[in-house]
């Protein structure tokens, strides 16, 4: 009996129409970081911001929608649906995974939320390739969600510039058993929990919740709760663990760091861009900065994938490395043969 696959059968996206400028970032921020600035560090031309139905879970169910009709997969095919979208959504303790199962009419799928920040597509991707393996009811799974936290972000924050980039938009992928192609290989998570309440949204849980007082802040309360340990234990341990996490999943995937032709790679500042390209070994070509997208958290490895297929940075044969980190602190990276199983 040949050993088990799983391989992605469908990807979709849903990128909002309504844009934020450099120039209106800088605004924001009254005048602090200047629109060059933006542009040259930050790395933000433009970011996609919600538009008025633009909702975490309705974004999730468009780009569910999107990646049904760019694949041959039946929303009754599907058995279970991983939902990576926010925690900042709609209607707050509603599972948007069911929201989502609705709205697809995926009525043989039960789903469940899931959340590593902006790590969680590529932790769930792990999750849905072990449960595929693991049990022979699963022959497909959707990995979907939306983002929008880019709303909780207050620009005249200079502690938050890390923050500024983060935009709007949905994402969706579907893992099959056996399906023969466009595997996903191995993968390797690290986590640090000393860093698990230095950032997160102050106002608005059991310790400080909203009052009359503070309405207008909470709203506002994305923060960075404890900046200068994370300042430090991120500046000691995070590439680190990032290049553990891509060494680990390439050396269980077989391959090593002169194997990858695809580094699909979530948006930060520009130096630091460049600087994992280059200590990765690869060229420009070999990835896609997403400036003009800002950072949808963890759809970011999503749309990165789909936009190098479209542009054909990506094709049979490719090496894909998606790579991730999440608020918390998480590190994760996973390895993807594209086309058919060799």
């Amino acid at each position: 009996m040949s050993k088990i696959n799983v391989g992605i059968a469908g990807i979709g996206l849903y990128v909002p129409q309504n844009k934020m400028t450099a120039k209106e970032i800088s605004e924001a921020t009254k005048g602090v970081w200047s629109e060059e600035a933006v542009k040259n560090k930050l790395g933000i031309i433009e970011k996609s911001i919600p538009g008025e139905n633009d909702g975490t879970q309705e974004m999730g169910a468009l780009a569910a929608l999107d990646a049904l009709k760019n694949s041959n997969i039946s929303p009754e095919d599907i058995d279970v649906i991983l939902c990576m979208g926010e925690e900042w959504k709609e209607y707050p303790l509603t599972t948007s995974a069911l929201y989502i199962q609705d709205k697809i009419g995926a009525k043989n799928a039960w789903g469940i939320d899931i959340q590593n920040r902006c790590c969680t597509t590529v932790s769930a991707m792990k999750m849905a390739k072990d449960m595929l393996i693991a049990d022979d009811e699963i022959n497909t799974i959707m990995i979907v969600g939306g983002y929008r936290n880019g709303d909780l972000v207050d620009f005249e924050d200079k502690n938050m510039s890390m923050m500024y980039n983060l935009s709007a938009g949905g994402g969706a992928i579907i893992l099959q058993k056996n399906y023969d192609k466009n595997l996903l290989l191995a993968s390797h998570i690290i986590a640090d929990g000393s860093l698990s309440r230095d950032a997160g949204v102050e106002i608005g849980g059991t310790v400080n919740p909203i009052t009359e007082e503070n309405l207008l802040e909470a709203y506002k309360s994305l923060k960075l709760m404890n900046p200068k340990h994370m300042k430090d234990r991120l500046n000691e341990v995070s590439l680190p663990n990032w290049f553990t996490c891509i060494d680990k999943s390439l050396e269980k995937s077989g391959m090593t760091r002169e194997d990858i032709d695809y580094l699909a790679i979530l948006h930060f500042k520009k130096s630091m861009h460049d600087y994992m390209i280059n200590e990765l070994g690869l060229k420009e070509d070999q990835t896609i900065y997403l400036s003009s997208y800002g950072h949808m958290g963890q759809v970011d490895q999503i749309l990165s994938l789909k936009l190098a297929l479209d542009e054909g940075k990506v094709k049979d044969g490719s090496v894909v490395l998606m790579i991730a980190a999440g608020i918390g602190y998480v590190w994760a990276a996973n390895v993807i043969q594209w086309g058919e199983r060799k």
